[in-house]
């Protein structure tokens, strides 16, 4: 696989999840193509631009990322609740906020 095409794929599809959507990271990689990827995207998503809504990047149980976010698990789950994103559990509510 590609490393820097799927990097730039990632990089793409973070940037059109809107507001009070998200996705995980199994779901970047299926969309890029890359089915199996979600530790690649992981990795592009560590070291990626902070310009990037990466916030709106969750695991696939709706558990916040693996912090990677400034501020941390709270402050990724603080921006995605000011975006209108709910929560059962400290997960989000993928059935209404999934991309």
């Amino acid at each position: 696989m590609e490393q820097s095409h799927l990097k730039d794929q990632v990089y793409q599809i973070i940037k059109s999840v809107p507001p009070g959507k998200v996705v995980s990271y199994g779901q970047v990689a299926a969309m890029a193509g890359h089915y199996g990827a979600a530790r690649q995207v992981g990795q592009i998503a560590h070291l990626g631009p902070s310009s990037l809504p990466w916030h709106r990047l969750v695991k696939a149980d709706g558990s916040m990322a693996s912090g990677f976010i400034p501020g941390g698990p709270k402050e990724q789950a603080d921006l995605l609740s000011k975006e209108g994103i709910k929560f059962k559990n400290n997960k989000v509510v993928m059935k209404e906020h999934q991309l």
